[in-house]
């Protein structure tokens, strides 16, 4: 059951006082999803996840103490023993397993302490947007915000095509110190350019990222949010919007493929036969042939126009596989070395997966000193976070899945699409910080759906 926080009695005159302190806002959440352009280029990103947590929860706590309840999803306490756990864990920071460079905590803290910042960020954005009502933020508002971030992450991919060495230094960057914004891990956060440039088919190849920072993530965040432009659209009931997502939806192939992204691939493949499998058990066989009519006009295009040769290409090189078995070699290791509590983040192996000579360099700096726990949040979870995080942090959204499988709606739909497309990406992807934000909010939706009523 949802679990409910309730505040005691307010004193005579306290009810009329504190009745507009038991309304939450939108706009913490809204402004976060309507504005992510203009907080990328300011050079906030993901940060804005974090600022935008402090209001979220002195409203929360403002709504409480004026008397009104406050909600914890379904199966908090899986996600509490998460938190816990990522705690924890920081305990372990001056751990050096074997094959990993050596450190110290005092080192590690501030890659570790960022982590737990965003954990913590995300959890007040899941219980806050869980507990807005209709009335606050009307679902299909939220549900056509995550639609416009798809928008957005096609338009982040053709810049990304077309401009890919597309850079500047934003606002947050020039206020900060030169020493400070000069650091790879600083710059990750507050520099914003168009795409990532790699050699995987071809030297200088740009691979879409804005503006999530990173192309895996760029192909994480399509994935999430691909299903809420097309329940957007329907719900919206015009032929104009239907005609827009769909135009959209077309648009994203050319980026999609040009990302290559296997995971993105592998990802778009899952989601849909997810969302056909549910329309199936629902009766609505129909599903079928829609699959199979897109399926072929997929097929049709990538052999009538050069976005065949770029996936032959992409799947003739796979460059990454020798270092993704490698990665994971590694964490599992690690998992073993301390399988209840892990390391409490990341660390660079010893050279590369050939010589432990090998290492990073002026001219080659994916040649060795990889991040063990950098390719994909199962191996960085196992790996920092031990047995207890893991089984917290992925007991929370299969606890969520089978507690709202009977939720047939669009929305309760698209919702658990985006986490079962999730499973699959942690095997590849890291989830901090966009993926995971657009975890919580699918499953905040799916969890209003079960309070508020299913929405068609």
């Amino acid at each position: 059951m949802t679990q409910v926080f309730q505040a005691p009695a307010q004193a005579a005159g306290g009810p009329a006082h504190g009745t507009r302190n038991r309304t939450l806002p939108a706009w913490p959440v809204a402004s976060i999803l309507a504005l992510y352009p203009l907080w990328w280029a300011l050079g906030l990103g993901v940060l804005i996840f974090a600022l935008m947590a402090v209001p979220m929860l002195f409203l929360l706590i403002r709504r409480r103490a004026a008397g009104r309840p406050l909600r914890l999803p379904p199966g908090f306490a899986w996600w509490a023993i998460f938190l816990i756990a990522v705690v924890v864990s920081l305990g372990a920071l001056g751990a050096d397993p074997a094959g990993t460079v050596a450190g110290h905590a005092t080192g590690r803290l501030p890659g570790a302490g960022y982590k737990a910042i965003m954990y913590a960020s995300l959890t007040v954005l899941l219980v806050y947007a869980g507990n807005l009502t209709d009335a606050e933020l009307p679902r299909r508002r939220l549900v056509k915000l995550l639609g416009w971030l798809f928008v957005v992450t096609v338009l982040g991919g053709l810049l990304g095509m077309v401009a890919g060495t597309f850079e500047f230094t934003s606002p947050v960057e020039w206020l900060l110190p030169p020493g400070v914004r000069n650091k790879g891990f600083v710059q990750s956060l507050v520099h914003p350019y168009a795409a990532q440039i790699m050699d995987i088919v071809g030297e200088g190849q740009p691979r879409p990222a804005a503006p999530w920072g990173y192309t895996n993530t760029w192909g994480n965040n399509f994935c999430l949010l691909a299903g809420w432009l097309v329940v957007a659209a329907w719900q919206s009931g015009t032929g104009r919007a239907k005609f827009w997502a769909v135009l959209c939806l077309v648009v994203s192939i050319v980026p999609a493929v040009f990302s290559l992204n296997r995971g993105l691939w592998i990802g778009v493949g899952v989601l849909v036969l997810y969302v056909a499998v549910r329309h199936v058990l629902a009766g609505r066989l129909w599903i079928i042939g829609a699959v199979a009519v897109a399926g072929t006009l997929l097929a049709l295009a990538l052999i009538a126009t050069p976005l065949g040769g770029v996936v032959d290409a992409r799947l003739d090189n796979g460059k990454s596989n020798g270092v993704r078995s490698f990665l994971i070699d590694r964490a599992i290791e690690g998992f073993r070395g301390s399988p209840v509590i892990g390391y409490g983040g990341t660390r660079n192996t010893l050279g590369g997966r050939n010589s432990i000579t090998v290492g990073e360099s002026a001219g080659c700096e994916r040649c060795g000193n990889f991040t063990v726990g950098g390719n994909g949040q199962l191996w960085q979870l196992l790996f920092a976070h031990g047995a207890v995080g893991t089984a917290g942090y992925l007991g929370f959204f299969a606890y969520g899945l089978w507690r709202f499988r009977r939720d047939r709606s669009a929305i309760g739909v698209a919702a658990s699409a985006a986490i079962v497309t999730s499973f699959s990406a942690m095997l590849w992807y890291n989830s901090l910080v966009t993926p995971l934000a657009f975890m919580v909010l699918a499953f905040a939706l799916l969890w209003r759906n079960s309070t508020e009523g299913e929405t068609t």
